[in-house]
């Protein structure tokens, strides 16, 4: 973080953490207000940034086999219809086209909310033999969903994403590509966006309509509040089913293919700022900061200096790095200011002290360290700076996520923890929805994930039999503030019969099932 604050208009993130956030995407000129409630216009340097995930995103789907493709942006009601469960889950969201020109329309058309449907209706027309899958597409568009609040970049009525379908022989082909995908999601976030994420499963109260198995990752805002950063979804055969899609097998058998579905969205950016931005402004991921090096001519009036400047712009920008060279009339301190509020990762200083030494100043957006550079290996510092500086975002907000996950044993405590402090507690779950449904309502808690990284039990034996000496009430939920999760394994198995007497000592809020560990 800059060691002071340059820009006044950004509110304390202490202060208010919501209008910090509002202040940033204006201030940052990210995102704008547009006079549809709910519709907002992405400015230059927000589009920037999504098109620089974007890219780098479509090249690792299409190492995975994906081809992109577009849908229409309108589905028929009757083909919305075909899917139950997943047309109620959406109803209160569609938009509804009913007009076409002056003539009512004899069906009514639904503006995307997903693309599901119209991926079944593709589907059915060319999946015929086992030689036709698998089919692994996904496009990039806009989706429209009519939200009743909404914020920049996190909740939109119209907003930018990608959706992947895809088709499959086998259920164990279709689950498989469901994890693969979650863990692109992932090794993004993390080796990309320098955001740490927990990745797991998502609750049947909590997964996608129409879905047999949400899978998510979740990262931690400053806030200590959970972000779900992208999902990826097992549809099982139901939708093919829906659909009438059937392929001939080896065997000569008409079978269902089975169906998967995964999206991340502009939500994206969103996190980026709420995981790294400071008082000052953003904090840019050094890979998908639109500028990646700011030069600021230092006395340009002087003879030589902007020359140099540009000669230096040339050579960064022939090395393949994204330079921008300030040749405005501002002051170097104003320019300061206005980059680091934008989060350009590294700064270039030059003035006719540096040419002379054959050196420049490179300033880190992400904690401040100047460093001193020879011209002649300019390149080479920058890109090690570069990744300095993503190494140094990823540890401050894996230090955020690792000092604010909590465990709880009781349900007081899991109050406390929330009131106190926030973050992700983590609790057991016995599966059961209505001790899910009984999180939320008594403590104010809703379940992110079941982590697919549990933890080990064999400590909690301690606390649990204290908690039965103490005649406390014991918590089988894993629920948190920002981010829950749970999930069944076999280590828990020894620790069954200890559960089952503490429910009957302790009239446990949810019977004790096959639980499993969550954060």
């Amino acid at each position: 973080m800059a060691k002071e604050k340059k820009v006044e208009q950004i509110t304390d993130m202490e202060v208010d953490f919501a209008q910090w956030y509002t202040d940033v995407c204006k201030k940052a000129e990210l995102i704008d207000y547009s006079s549809i409630k709910g519709m907002f216009i992405y400015r230059p340097y927000g589009y920037a940034i999504w098109e620089n995930i974007q890219r780098l995103m479509d090249a690792e789907f299409k190492k995975t086999g994906a081809e992109n493709v577009y849908m229409p942006m309108l589905i028929p009601e009757s083909l919305l219809q075909k899917e139950k469960d997943h047309v109620e889950g959406f109803a209160p969201e569609c938009a509804w086209v009913t007009m076409g020109g002056s003539e009512k329309l004899e069906e009514r058309y639904c503006i995307r909310p997903t693309s599901e449907t119209l991926f079944c209706e593709h589907f059915h027309d060319i999946i015929h033999s086992w030689r036709d899958l698998p089919k692994m597409y996904n496009q990039w568009c806009s989706v429209l969903r009519w939200e009743k609040t909404s914020r920049p970049f996190l909740r939109h009525r119209e907003f930018l994403w990608q959706e992947g379908h895809t088709m499959h022989a086998t259920a164990e082909e279709a689950r498989e590509e469901t994890e693969r995908m979650l863990n692109v999601y992932a090794d993004f976030c993390e080796n990309v966006l320098a955001m740490p994420v927990t990745r797991g499963q998502k609750t049947d109260k909590e997964k996608f309509n129409g879905a047999e198995a949400t899978y998510t990752i979740e990262c931690m805002m400053h806030d200590r509040k959970a972000l779900q950063a992208g999902t990826s979804h097992f549809f099982g055969d139901g939708f093919a089913k829906a659909f009438d899609i059937f392929y001939t097998d080896k065997n000569n058998q008409k079978v269902n293919p089975f169906q998967t579905s995964w999206g991340v969205s502009t939500r994206l950016i969103g996190g980026i700022i709420m995981t790294h931005g400071d008082n000052s402004g953003l904090v840019l991921p050094p890979k998908i900061a639109p500028v990646q090096i700011v030069i600021i001519p230092i006395a340009m009036h002087k003879e030589g200096v902007l020359e140099k400047a540009r000669a230096v712009a040339e050579t960064l920008r022939a090395a393949g790095l994204r330079v921008k060279l300030d040749e405005s009339e501002q002051s170097p301190g104003w320019k300061f200011a206005e980059y680091e509020m934008k989060g350009v990762p590294l700064r270039l200083e030059l003035g006719p002290k540096d040419i002379e030494q054959n050196q420049c100043v490179l300033v880190r957006r992400d904690n401040g360290e100047k460093s001193f550079v020879s011209l002649d290996s300019l390149v080479e510092s920058a890109n090690t700076l570069m990744d300095a500086v993503h190494d140094g975002m990823y540890a401050k907000a894996k230090r955020n996520l690792d000092e604010n996950i909590y465990d709880a044993f009781t349900l007081e405590e899991a109050k406390r923890l929330q009131q106190e402090h926030g973050g992700f507690i983590r609790t057991m779950w016995c599966g059961d929805e209505a001790c899910e449904i009984r999180m939320k309502e008594e403590a104010g808690m809703t379940s992110r994930c079941i982590p697919f990284a549990q933890q080990h039990l064999a400590g909690l034996l301690v606390k649990i039999l204290l908690a039965v000496k103490s005649r406390k009430p014991v918590i089988l939920n894993h629920i948190n503030h920002g981010s829950g999760f749970t999930q069944p394994d076999d280590s828990c198995h020894p620790v069954q019969d200890y559960l089952r007497f503490i429910r009957l000592r302790n009239k446990i809020c949810c019977p004790v099932g096959q639980g499993r560990h969550l954060v």
